[in-house]
């Protein structure tokens, strides 16, 4: 079995692109990372979508990516797994690394969610959870996570203003991320004020849909020469949970997060105090709390009592959303999951800039579609 190295990164800026299609996102984002990379030759491309047969009305991505980033000939397949399609198009590029079936694979996540507007958006975004049970009574992906939260806090007695401390800590990161769709501040104060938008959600519990593409360069570690900046991929592990809600023992259990990050944790060798940060879902925020319970840094009711903004910081026991997270960002649901490697694969290299974590050597990131119906946790080190 080979080892897997990141060997380039390259993102364009979430934001509302009206100008700009598909092809023109994921190319922007390949050439960016494959220049990052020196200009290696892909012998796949992976591409993680979840939304452009829907809202872009356009299947055969592998095909048009590929076109559009002078690519013709390479193998080029779409991954999709609802919001988390881009982690699980970086979990096919590893497992193909791995095997020794590729030496060099590319790996993009892309979405156009401004090539459609209005209420539609929404119903095909509730296309990750159960269409039978949940989208067809009207239920969205942000009124479950409402539900979920009033479940959490009826249950556990848990401060309402607790959730706040994930896109506090979300915005406050953003500031010095030129890629972020939202740099400025939001004060627990300022959570506390905003309206309520969707059942038990507040608008800044919610992340806002855009458009963007993130890329990654995956390669055998034999290939990395003296010099570049390569991070290893230690694990890549996919779980997955009952997609209705409503089939789980414990709606607030969240177990695909945690099989998926205890395989990801036994597979690397290393335990929770190896990491030095953890880029987890953090919007909606109550699928933060969830996620930093189900992973195993706080009991199950506590992780309010854990997750503070101390700890949580860009100097605290874990670091969580240390460019903007998925919040501050904007949300970008196919590529998503690719942003959130690409800023901790920044984070190791000593990249980050005004928001770099001091001796940062071990990240976590992962990626949940639905209500964690799946989750892709991975693994990242230092070489």
């Amino acid at each position: 079995m080979n080892d897997v190295a990141i060997l380039g990164i390259g993102q364009m800026p979430v934001g509302e692109h009206w100008e700009k299609t598909l092809a023109n996102l994921s190319t922007a984002a390949i050439r960016s990372a494959l220049q990052d990379a020196g200009n290696p030759q892909p012998e796949i491309v992976y591409i993680g979508n979840f939304l452009a047969s829907s809202i872009s009305h356009q299947a055969n991505l592998g095909a048009l990516v590929c076109e559009a980033a002078g690519l013709v000939g390479v193998e080029g397949t779409t991954v999709e797994a609802g919001e988390a399609s881009g982690a699980a198009a970086l979990n096919m590029g590893y497992l193909a690394v791995r095997s020794g079936m590729a030496d060099c694979v590319l790996v993009v996540g892309v979405e156009k969610i401004t090539d459609m507007v209005g209420a539609e958006v929404e119903a095909f975004v509730a296309q990750s959870g159960d269409y039978d049970y949940e989208g067809m009574q009207g239920i969205t992906p942000n009124a479950m996570a409402g539900l979920l939260m009033q479940r959490y806090l009826t249950d556990y007695q848990a401060p309402r203003d607790a959730f706040g401390v994930f896109p506090v800590t979300a915005h406050h990161n953003a500031l010095n991320n030129p890629q972020a769709m939202y740099r400025r501040e939001v004060d627990l104060e300022a959570y506390q004020k905003a309206p309520a938008v969707q059942a038990m959600l507040k608008l800044h519990d919610m992340p806002s849909y855009a458009d963007g593409a993130a890329a990654v360069v995956l390669v055998n570690e034999k290939l990395v020469k003296p010099g570049q900046k390569a991070v290893q991929v230690s694990a890549c592990e996919i779980a997955s949970d009952t997609l209705a809600v409503h089939d789980r023992a414990d709606m607030l259990a969240f177990d695909a997060v945690r099989i998926s990050t205890e395989d990801a944790l036994r597979k690397a060798g290393i335990t929770r105090d190896c990491l030095d940060l953890f880029e987890c879902w953090d919007a909606p925020s109550i699928y933060g709390m969830l996620s930093f319970e189900a992973a195993g840094f706080a009991e199950r009711g506590r992780g309010w009592q854990t997750a503070t903004p101390a700890a949580l910081a860009l100097d605290g026991r874990l670091p969580i959303a240390s460019m903007g997270g998925i919040k501050a960002r904007g949300f970008a649901p196919g590529a998503a999951g690719i942003y959130q490697v690409v800023d901790a694969v920044m984070q190791l290299r000593g990249t980050a800039g005004k928001n770099q974590i001091a001796d940062a050597r071990t990240a976590m990131t992962q990626a949940l579609s639905g209500a964690a119906a799946s989750a892709v946790t991975t693994i990242l080190r230092t070489l």
